[in-house]
C-alpha cells in the first residue's frame, strides 16, 4: 500500500496527473472498488470530481485534459478465471453469475458475468477473483456446479486467463483430491526445492 502511495505522488509531481487510490489502497471504503472509481468515464469525470465524495487522494481537482486520471491499487493477484457451461443460454449463464459476484449478494471477492461463446456455442460465466484466498477457486465452482444444476446443466470445461498464483491452484487441487495433512511447503516439489 506504502508503494501505491509513492507511485501516486510520483505520477503528480511528473505529470500532473489526478490519482485515484483503490482496493487496499483506498482512502475510503466508497472507492475499494475500480468500477465505481471507474464510473462516468472519461466524459463524465470532471463533473463527478466536483464533489467533495470524488476528489483525488493525491494531485489536481480536475482531469488531466489529455490523460484523463489515474487508478492505482494494491490488491491481491486477479485471477481471470472462466466456468463453461452445457448450454446455448446466456441467461442461464447470467443467472448464475448475479448469485456468485458480491455485487449481488455473492462472494465479496467476486465479480462476474454470464457471457455467449458464438464460435463454440455456449454460454460461459466469466469472472474476475480478486482474492482467492477469501473466495477459492474451488468454492467458485461448485456453486456453479450446483446453481448449474437447478436449470439441468453442467460444468463442461473451466478455462484460466493468463496467470494464477500456483496456490490458487494447489488448494483447489487439495480440495479435490481430499489430501490428509498436506502441507503446501513440503510437500510440492518446486516449494520443497526452494
Amino acid at each position: 500500500m506504502a508503494l501505491s502511495k509513492e507511485v501516486a505522488e510520483e505520477i503528480v509531481a511528473q505529470a500532473g496527473i489526478p490519482v485515484f487510490l483503490y482496493e487496499d489502497s483506498a482512502s475510503k471504503e466508497s472507492r475499494r472498488n475500480l468500477a465505481a472509481v471507474r464510473k462516468g468515464q472519461f466524459e463524465g469525470r470532471a463533473e463527478k470530481m466536483t464533489k467533495d465524495a470524488w476528489k483525488p487522494d493525491y494531485g489536481p481537482a480536475q482531469p488531466h485534459p489529455t490523460a484523463g486520471v489515474v487508478a492505482i491499487g494494491a490488491r491481491m493477484p486477479l485471477i481471470a478465471f472462466n466456468v463453461n457451461l452445457s448450454t446455448p443460454d446466456v441467461n442461464i449463464a447470467n443467472n448464475i453469475a448475479k448469485v456468485i459476484r458480491g455485487s449481488s449478494g455473492g462472494f465479496k471477492a467476486v465479480k462476474g458475468i454470464g457471457i455467449m461463446l458464438e464460435d463454440r456455442g455456449i454460454a460461459q460465466v466469466s469472472m474476475n477473483l480478486v482474492n482467492y484466498e477469501a473466495t477459492p477457486l474451488y468454492r467458485v465452482v461448485e456453486i456453479i456446479r450446483m446453481e448449474a444444476a437447478r436449470y439441468g446443466v453442467v460444468i463442461t470445461g473451466t478455462e484460466l486467463i493468463g496467470l494464477a498464483p500456483a496456490k490458487a491452484l494447489i488448494d483447489s487441487a487439495e480440495y479435490y483430491l481430499q489430501i490428509e495433512d498436506f502441507d503446501y511447503h513440503k510437500q510440492v516439489l518446486e516449494n520443497h526445492l526452494l
